[in-house]
């Protein structure tokens, strides 16, 4: 069969790598893909993947068996519509089942509706009402822009003055544009974040794989949220305790919900989760695609072919299915651009790839980079590189990817030293 991967990041990269050695798969299409992804892939560069049209004609002329969209951005546009519209089978959503994603508020509001688990909150349009609100609350809480901001419209804040200036910079400087016209205030949860994912046919779902993903830019969980700086997987959050509760208090009633309320979701559902002392779940937000760099982690542990389960789920066909096997462990760990996730320089040579990929069990991502005429490959983003390495055990599998991305260099570069430390086993 043929696929087309729509995107052109360390997500897609790692996609493609995961689909390309399906042996079902005899060819991928990739739009606009990468440079690196042209290493396991046709890639069209002329092709955004934000213009629908564009990507519904290239699909028309390749004909896939299966379309897999990565980003967020199209599927909120409705790209998963116009490709069903046109016959072709496509894992992701519509958008009316996007809105998940790419509205806090509307997802906040749909819980409420399914008595799902997640922290009390309140939606504001109105920059002072907002800022009254969070003085009255007098304490921590975390503030979210509604709309799609590159998973960086989220501040958790240790105060109300935190939080004004996190109100003045989204609201009011609007650093995210049209996404920040309304805020989400939220209560802060305790406890630790996990992030679950499932596959979904719009009535059924399979359970995929837990993961944890560090935001914050330095270690410690410190600095500024971020895209994500590194994941690893399994987490030992999610024991199989937690994880039926997971499926049980969210996942079903979130896929039953969408569907009764006419927006049956299809495609994978990513659930972001904080996890009490007591292993109880709450959700701290939906995505409505693969997330990144989580996904990096979760493809190199398969075991076993994914694109089965990803077609039968664009088909509405997941009945009997079975959840994919896993190796034992892997890490991710983000090679970032000096200034990220604020203004970064573009262009630096990157060296010490080949070496960081002789590692035992260690692929390298590419979610950031260009290669020039000269065969070299440079920064072209803020995240540039996903090193990531699979091990028997977490330990092993962190200390394959840190000797890694130890071989690797450009000017700026920086990247947090505690993903999935502490993690023994």
């Amino acid at each position: 069969m043929k696929v087309l991967v729509i995107g052109s990041g360390g997500r897609e990269h790692a996609l493609v790598h995961g689909i390309a050695a399906s042996p079902c798969v005899d060819s991928v299409v990739a739009a606009p893909g990468s440079d690196a992804i042209a290493e396991r892939a046709t890639c069209h560069p002329e092709v955004s993947a934000t213009d629908l049209e564009a990507v519904v004609g290239l699909a028309r002329r390749e004909a896939p068996d299966l379309v897999v969209v990565g980003p967020e951005d199209p599927l909120a546009a409705g790209l998963a519509d116009r490709l069903r519209e046109a016959g072709i089978a496509v894992f992701g959503p519509s958008a009316a089942a996007a809105r998940l994603e790419a509205s806090k508020a509307f997802a906040k509001e749909f819980m409420a509706r399914h008595g799902i688990p997640t922290a009390a909150f309140r939606v504001f349009d109105d920059l002072e009402r907002a800022r009254a609100h969070v003085r009255e609350l007098g304490g921590p809480c975390v503030v979210k822009a509604d709309g799609l901001a590159a998973g960086k419209g989220v501040v958790v804040c240790d105060d109300p003055a935190q939080a004004e200036a996190a109100l003045q910079e989204i609201m009011g400087a609007r650093r995210f544009g049209a996404a920040g016209d309304r805020v989400v205030i939220e209560e802060r949860l305790a406890g630790t974040e996990a992030s679950y994912y499932a596959i979904c046919d719009g009535e059924r779902f399979v359970p995929l794989a837990a993961a944890q993903d560090h935001k914050r830019a330095r270690d410690g969980d410190r600095g500024e949220n971020t895209g994500g700086m590194g994941a690893f997987s399994p987490t030992p959050r999610v024991d199989p305790v937690t994880e039926k509760r997971v499926l049980e208090e969210i996942v079903a009633p979130t896929v039953a919900g969408m569907a009764a309320e006419g927006r049956p979701f299809t495609g994978v559902l990513f659930v972001g989760l904080m996890i009490d002392d007591a292993g109880a779940p709450r959700v701290v937000e939906f995505n409505v695609r693969f997330g990144d760099p989580e996904t990096q982690a979760i493809v190199v542990r398969l075991e076993s072919d994914l694109v089965p389960l990803l077609e039968a789920a664009a088909r509405g066909d997941l009945g009997g299915r079975r959840p994919p096997e896993l190796a034992d462990a892997s890490v991710c760990v983000v090679l970032a651009s000096g200034g990220y996730p604020r203004g970064y320089e573009t262009g630096l040579p990157i060296s010490g790839l080949e070496e960081a990929e002789s590692v035992p069990g260690t692929v390298v991502f590419h979610a950031g980079t260009r290669r020039g005429e000269d065969g070299v490959y440079r920064t072209a983003g803020g995240r540039v590189l996903g090193v990531t390495a699979r091990g028997a055990t977490l330990r092993e599998a962190r200390e394959r990817a840190y000797r890694a991305a130890g071989c690797i260099h450009f000017e700026g570069m920086h990247h947090r030293r505690d993903i999935g430390a502490g993690l023994d086993r």
